[in-house]
């Protein structure tokens, strides 16, 4: 057993490796706990956000003999994106806003059509697809950003735009090329097809499901896969991601209680974001939780109902406060998240829309909250807590029509 012995941050020293934290460690910019003092800096790091942590001693040891490769408090930060955006954030936002109107349409024209027994237009589903992916490769952070505005009467057709719009950003972060980032959009997009042959009344039920209505509802990945085994030029690990993405890494989920290695890749992505972004939405029966909570559950569940490995990259790839979150800062400032921050995920750039009174202010102000990096920006200004759409009264979908983000 690791020998851990508690220690206050003042007392850290070069050499040391520390193993845990004394918050959560979503609440800090370190992607995950485990990581050796290297310099000075990395004491600073960690003293900005912790009081106290656990030092393995016996791994401190072996540090000073031997180099650990584990990675200094700096190195554990959310690693930076590969793909850095090809155009502003205030650019892409007027393209964006015109790609998720036009996409949130065609989504429920086609499961619509699909609900009153049409065939599945795979040609203009792709047509979609193609433009959301244009979109993440030139800036992720817009179309993201556009997917927070949900409307809860179009539940299943918005949450299947999301998670298709979440998956290829996921996809991104995962380093797959156009092609396989189309690819991941489709299976994200047609993922909860199945759901068009399910009673409304069962899939909007704002109470618990009856053992009756739970069957019926779990059988909307067998009717997925048989509307997208019948429609024609459909990418087959579209079909497979119907069926299976609610297969669990344990052997615990349906329906067919696939053993870990028996999912396919596709299909452990999507199981990821479709929690996501269902654990992020407010329903007929619960509320939304932040991104914070929903990220936490994710990672709680690694190894479990998730894919390990993809659940931490999906943690990196949505961050701290991810485009669109609804923050409040040390300083009593409240804003929403306009971009985030690839090096410095606890860093964001925020539209500030209350004042330290929580009134509303003359004119937003945009804060790039990276120059507290070099102290040209007050140490207040860190984001304190994220919180839900419709917090203090600011609505995302109100300030969308007001064309906040767009004027900027």
């Amino acid at each position: 057993m690791p020998n851990n012995i508690k220690m206050h941050v003042g007392e850290l020293r070069v050499g040391m490796y520390v193993s845990k934290l004394d918050k959560d460690w979503l609440d800090t910019p370190f992607i995950m706990q485990g990581f050796s003092i290297e310099e000075q800096d990395d004491i600073d790091i960690v003293s900005e956000y912790c009081e106290y942590v656990w030092v393995d001693v016996d791994h401190s040891r072996k540090l000073s003999v031997h180099s650990s490769g584990t990675g200094s408090a700096s190195q554990a930060r959310a690693s930076v994106n590969a793909f850095a955006p090809e155009v502003s954030i205030q650019e892409e936002h007027r393209k964006a806003y015109r790609t998720f109107r036009n996409a949130r349409s065609l989504t429920k024209t086609m499961l619509d059509d699909i609900r009153l027994g049409g065939a599945l237009d795979g040609s203009k589903a792709r047509e979609m697809v193609n433009d959301c992916v244009q979109s993440v490769i030139r800036h992720p952070d817009a179309l993201l950003w556009m997917a927070k505005i949900r409307d809860e009467r179009a539940y299943t057709a918005e949450h299947c735009l999301n998670v298709c719009i979440l998956a290829i950003a996921f996809g991104r972060q995962l380093s797959l090329d156009e092609s396989g980032l189309h690819d991941l959009g489709m299976c994200g997009l047609l993922h909860d097809v199945g759901k068009m042959r399910v009673p409304e009344e069962i899939v909007d039920k704002p109470a618990s499901l009856t053992p009756k209505e739970m069957r019926l509802m779990k059988a909307h990945t067998v009717h997925g896969r048989n509307l997208l085994l019948a429609s024609s030029n459909i990418f087959n690990g579209a079909i497979d991601v119907a069926y299976s993405h609610h297969e669990r890494i344990d052997g615990v989920g349906y329906p067919r209680k696939l053993p870990g290695h028996g999912i396919s890749r596709y299909s452990r992505i999507i199981s990821i974001v479709d929690a996501y972004d269902a654990m992020t939405a407010d329903r007929c029966y619960s509320r939304a939780r932040t991104s914070t909570e929903a990220l936490k559950i994710i990672y709680e569940e690694r190894g479990k109902q998730f894919d390990e490995a993809l659940a931490v990259k999906f943690i990196e790839t949505i961050g701290l406060y991810p485009a669109g979150s609804i923050v409040e800062l040390y300083s009593g400032d409240v804003g929403i998240v306009l971009e985030s921050n690839q090096k410095y995920r606890h860093l964001p750039r925020v539209i500030l829309l209350l004042d330290e009174n929580k009134k509303a202010r003359e004119k937003e102000l945009i804060k790039d909250l990276v120059y507290i990096e070099s102290g040209e920006i007050p140490r207040k200004y860190l984001v304190k807590q994220v919180w839900r759409d419709g917090s203090f009264d600011i609505r995302l979908r109100e300030y969308q029509k007001k064309g906040l983000v767009l004027k900027h």
